[in-house]
């Protein structure tokens, strides 16, 4: 039966057909050992496949022990991780669901607590960025990377994308966004290095694109690669749209576009358009949908498919938005925590018929 409603129109990327575009953002849990995903990301995950999302997205994945945000984090640093991930990823797929997992290192945001954690001091690592400049207060100042550090760390990238495939992913994302390590290497406010890879925006793209080229080269070229990104660092409140100038002091969206075309020379196939990060303390003017102008942008400008997130919680928003072209997918957060089974709800109010899992049939 065709469906009439874009939300609920299969998306067909390389090899991989998603049977909607309401898809699972990657979210944080704080409920890792070692890395190790638990019953709780079973449960978690396994409940937004059962009610109907394209695409379950498993939170940020760490490409190395020092790569974690906090010691609860997922990670995929070992072969060991493997098993236990094919897990997640398999049921994913049984409940008619894409499996996508995202992997990413924190930089100088990393070796903190959980938020309703502590953190012992020997619990904590040493961090590193592209420059020795602290994210806050409270935050440990990082170690500058040195070319044996990148070497090292798009080394890392490598084998947790070959590790992904391993445990039966059908879509990986970097994590390029939210003031982590690449987004720092991208941001002059975080970037001040005075070699290849810093200075100006063809040097701090430098190390970004060199991990997306190398993983590219490495996944599978029938299966989909997205990049999240910040859109904009927020460090102004004016000409955050504007998409024709460039920022000397800050990572903006005339170069979340340059950026963006890069990607896709690349092979990147979908910008995941996020923003903020960067700054502790940046005014963003948060509203519905309050980012969604920028993947309308990047879609339009790069000629890339982008997926839009940011405080999209009724399927009549996220059916305008696809209905207007502003983004070819709605990647949704907090409005799946408040209800697991939220395509088969958004289903119902666009007058779809939504396949229910047949336990839920009787229903």
């Amino acid at each position: 039966m065709a469906n009439e409603k874009h939300l609920f129109a299969p998306l067909n990327i390389k090899s991989i057909e998603f049977k909607n575009r309401l898809w699972l953002s990657p979210m944080c849990q704080y409920s890792s050992k070692n890395g190790y995903p638990t019953d709780w990301h079973f449960v978690h995950l396994g409940s937004r496949a059962v009610g109907g999302a394209g695409l379950v997205m498993v939170e940020a994945t760490a490409v190395t022990p020092e790569g974690r945000i906090s010691p609860n984090d997922m990670g995929i640093w070992s072969d060991d991780h493997i098993e236990s991930f094919k897990r997640l990823s398999d049921f994913i797929k049984s409940q008619g669901a894409v499996s996508g997992i995202q992997i990413a290192h924190a930089g100088r945001k990393g070796s903190v607590a959980a938020p309703w954690l502590q953190i012992d001091a020997e619990e904590k690592w040493k961090t590193i960025a592209p420059s020795s400049i602290p994210f806050a207060e409270g935050y440990a100042t990082p170690r500058e990377m040195t070319e044996r550090d990148i070497s090292d760390t798009i080394q890392s990238f490598i084998c947790a994308a070959e590790r992904s495939l391993k445990a039966g992913f059908q879509v990986l994302e970097l994590h390029m966004a939210h003031g982590y390590l690449m987004h720092e290497f991208l941001s002059p406010i975080s970037n001040l290095r005075k070699d290849e890879y810093g200075g100006c925006l063809e040097n701090r793209m430098r190390f970004p694109l060199e991990v997306a080229q190398a993983v590219r080269n490495k996944w599978p070229a029938e299966l989909p690669l997205f990049v999240r990104i910040s859109a904009t660092d927020w460090a102004k409140e004016t000409d955050e749209l504007n998409a024709n100038a460039a920022n000397a002091d800050s990572w903006g969206l005339f170069e979340s576009i340059t950026f963006s075309h890069k990607l896709k020379e690349i092979g990147v196939d979908l910008i995941d358009c996020s923003s903020g990060g960067m700054l502790p303390n940046a005014a963003i003017p948060t509203g519905p949908g309050y980012q969604v102008p920028f993947a309308e942008v990047i879609r339009e400008r790069a000629n890339i498919m982008t997926a839009a997130v940011g405080m999209i919680t009724d399927p009549l928003q996220a059916e305008t938005i696809l209905l207007e072209q502003q983004a070819d997918a709605i990647f949704v957060g907090r409005e799946f925590l408040r209800n697991p089974y939220l395509p088969l709800h958004a289903a119902q109010t666009l007058g779809v018929k939504a396949q229910k899992p047949k336990q839920y049939g009787r229903a």
